[in-house]
């Protein structure tokens, strides 16, 4: 039960606003200050509105190349030839542009699902006389408790960590730093002689995982082009389920071997080795180099080149093309607009001030909620509710994880492709109101319901896909996109910290409740709990598909 709680931890937006996507938009990396009748402007060659992924066609040549593609809206009575001709511009990419700057980084969100999935046999492994090869084997209920949830609360640590240095680091060396503290945790619980040392490595794992877990999705957001902004940040969640699909294969492949627990654990390194490599070849996110430019924290002209280069590497273009250049100048003079007049760094009290306290309260509030509506509790019952229904593999607790979380994988998946064409907020709107009625059912099976155990088995399998197209990736994509750039970092972080303390409040008070309410009572709970967030959804979440980083700032949160 313990490995399953702190699994759906890991896995863990219709508004006003939505209608802004039939304005004109800004550029990738934006400013306003053009004439938007201006065909050739800065703007109208950089504009991005929607993403297509089949190879196009290039008007002037018959190279293949990965597009995005570019649509203005226009009502000034311009002929369809002028507008196909001259408003419509399409960003080239080349393939490993795009996917390295995503893979790395998205290792780090493998690396802290493969624990959970690896945890789920470590602690079966540890606890056998025959074959856990060491001699302390008979942990007491509290020992086995910290092994679990050892790297939990490395993760609190990480995320107050990653709060003091997350800006200092920038995202890149903050990423390394995230792989260097997998590989040594990875080890040093591989080759524990004693439970002390154990403990040790399984905390230093959970240092990376608090590390990692803020700066991946904040290095993705900052570097991918914003129309498919969405996508590549909830891909990011799909890869912690593959992660805890992996673990769960990779335990019951070992679990027959003597010692089994230590190479569950020692797995994780090699490809903590890969991420830390990978994210070394990355050039570091060019919004934070110019964010350190503005802040006065390096030379003005040397930052700024960086950004360039950075940029024209993230993109596939040659180093310090002209386009890369006019988008860094967009974005310098935003960033000067923004921050012209304030302190060189925010202090800890801007976080919950203004545009910056807005943007905690929205992503804040959905890592919240995506904890306290009873995911654990959910799946706690899921192995008897499979067996009530007559499905007798459910009696091994392995079986009904792999089952699950096969099918977390395909809803995840699902998000994936959607996310950037439906929008954030209906996804998470009908992902919570699925939730809730999920829930609602499951109390009524436990009240009075009993005989249609089919029901039960609807309500789980409703509740665990929508909890997927939801609160699952939407939750992780708000939160790297909603805050300002001046306060990214320490807003991450504190996001990151909400969601692993609220994690770890619903971790120990489960039992208790579980037993002070009953089954159907406590599923009513939380299914009050569930209708309490889709209003917060629905009166408090924005829409922010399509929209640069700046965009976001400027239009939602002023």
């Amino acid at each position: 039960m313990a490995s399953t709680t702190l699994s759906n931890f890991w896995l863990s937006q219709f508004n006003p606003l939505h209608n802004q996507r039939k304005k004109r938009p800004k550029s990738l990396l934006s400013s306003s200050r053009t004439n938007p009748r201006l065909v050739s402007s800065i703007n109208d060659h950089l504009a991005l509105t929607r993403v297509t992924y089949p190879l196009l066609q290039s008007h002037s040549t018959p190279k293949r190349r990965f597009h995005v593609g570019v649509q203005k809206d226009y009502s000034d009575g311009e002929s369809s030839e002028s507008l196909v001709s001259d408003a419509t511009y399409q960003e080239e990419f080349s393939w490993s542009s795009i996917i390295l700057p995503f893979l790395f980084p998205a290792l780090g969100g493998l690396l802290f699902g493969y624990d959970i999935g690896a945890t789920s046999g470590a602690t079966i492994s540890l606890q056998s006389p025959d074959l856990s090869g060491i001699t302390w084997f008979n942990l007491s209920a509290i020992q086995l408790g910290l092994v679990v949830s050892g790297s939990l609360y490395g993760a609190l640590l990480g995320s107050l960590l990653a709060y003091a240095i997350a800006d200092f680091l920038g995202r890149k060396r903050q990423l390394i730093a995230a792989a260097l503290l997998y590989i040594v945790g990875g080890v040093v619980t591989a080759y524990s002689p004693e439970l002390g040392v154990l403990l040790a490595g399984r905390l230093l794992y959970g240092l990376g995982i608090g590390l990692a877990m803020h700066g991946a999705p904040l290095y993705i957001a900052e570097t991918c082009p914003s129309q498919i902004r969405g996508t590549l940040v909830s891909l990011k969640e799909l890869f912690i389920v593959l992660g805890i699909l992996l673990g769960y294969f990779v335990g019951s492949f070992l679990i027959d071997t003597v010692g089994g627990w230590r190479f569950m654990y020692g797995f994780s390194a090699p490809v903590a080795v890969l991420m830390g490599l990978g994210m070394w070849t990355l050039p570091a996110s060019p919004r934070w180099l110019l964010l350190r430019a503005v802040q006065g924290k390096g030379s003005f002209q040397d930052l700024k080149e960086k950004a360039i280069v950075s940029l024209s590497k993230l993109r596939g273009r040659p180093p310090g093309d002209r386009e890369s250049e006019r988008q860094i100048e967009d974005t310098l003079l935003s960033l000067k607009s923004a921050y012209g007049q304030q302190e060189s760094e925010g202090n800890f009290l801007e976080v919950f001030q203004g545009p910056n306290l807005k943007a905690f309260i929205i992503g804040g509030g959905l890592v919240l909620f995506q904890q306290i509506t009873g995911q654990p509790s959910v799946l706690y019952y899921a192995g008897p509710i499979l067996q009530s229904a007559g499905f007798s593999a459910a009696s091994d607790a392995t079986k009904v994880s792999v089952v699950i979380g096969l099918f977390k994988l395909l809803m995840t998946w699902i998000a994936v492709l959607k996310v950037d064409d439906l929008g954030r907020r209906p996804l998470l709107i009908g992902g919570v109101s699925g939730i809730a009625l999920s829930l609602v059912l499951l109390s009524a099976y436990y009240k009075f319901l009993g005989g249609f155990p089919l029901v039960a088995v609807g309500a789980l399998l409703l509740y665990v896909g929508c909890y997927q197209i939801s609160f699952g990736p939407i939750s992780w994509l708000m939160v790297s996109e909603i805050f300002p750039l001046r306060t990214r970092g320490k807003g991450i972080s504190l996001a990151v910290l909400t969601n692993f303390a609220s994690n770890a409040v619903v971790t120990f008070a489960f039992s208790p409740l579980k037993e002070f309410l009953g089954a159907e009572n406590l599923f009513l709970l939380f299914g009050a709990i569930a209708i309490l967030s889709l209003l917060f959804v629905i009166f408090s979440v924005p829409e922010t598909k399509g929209l640069s980083l700046e965009d976001i700032e400027s239009k939602i949160l002023k």
